[in-house]
């Protein structure tokens, strides 16, 4: 059993489906703060620092269990990106998006107590197709607020595939949580067994 310090549905329904027990606590941690602190650091360091940031939080007050905290963020241009805070926002983002690739940097830390265990960042790479100010609009229509709660505005296992024209980089780590490097991890700590 470990703890997941998200309320991510994303998150929740990966580990359910690979069978791997947990409890979700979510971490009350102002990552905000921490972006601004962070100001011009690389994206990948930003993710990774988040993800530490919601173990430890979490960890600190259940010191016997593994904790597992994750976050992911886009960047494209020289642009970070966070989710979007209306839909106005969402439709910038799209715009903005359009014609260019997106990395979508992914991390997660395993923690327990005051100590991290294992931390890491995985990222993938997204070409996006020109989006027509229509088009956008339309989407927003049907993903609207859904969306709200995503980083790059897209919900890669629905509607939000027809914002790509390739994609390179893992699944798991698109949907929000590079989850074949934490089940290694898990497993080279003895949570996970085979």
């Amino acid at each position: 059993m470990i703890i997941l310090a998200s309320q991510s549905a994303s998150r929740r329904a990966m580990l359910e489906a690979a069978d791997i027990p947990f409890r979700a606590q979510p971490a009350a941690v102002d990552e905000r703060a921490i972006e601004r602190e962070m100001e011009g650091a690389e994206p990948q360091a930003v993710a990774l620092t988040l993800a530490r940031a919601k173990a430890l939080h979490v960890s600190r007050g259940t010191p016997d269990i593994v904790v597992l905290g994750s976050d992911s963020l886009v960047s494209c241009g020289a642009r970070r990106f966070d989710k979007p805070g209306s839909r106005d926002e969402a439709a910038a983002h799209l715009r903005y998006f359009s014609g260019k690739v997106m990395e979508l940097h992914s991390a997660a830390a395993l923690t327990r107590g005051e100590e991290v265990l294992w931390a890491d960042t995985a990222v993938a790479h997204l070409q996006v197709a020109q989006l027509s100010e229509p088009f956008i609009q339309r989407y927003l229509d049907q993903e609207w607020p859904e969306v709200a709660a995503c980083v790059g505005v897209f919900r890669i296992e629905g509607r939000g595939v027809q914002l790509f024209e390739a994609i390179s980089g893992d699944y798991f780590t698109i949907l929000g949580m590079p989850l074949l490097m934490v089940q290694a991890a898990l497993r080279n700590l003895g949570v996970l067994t085979r």
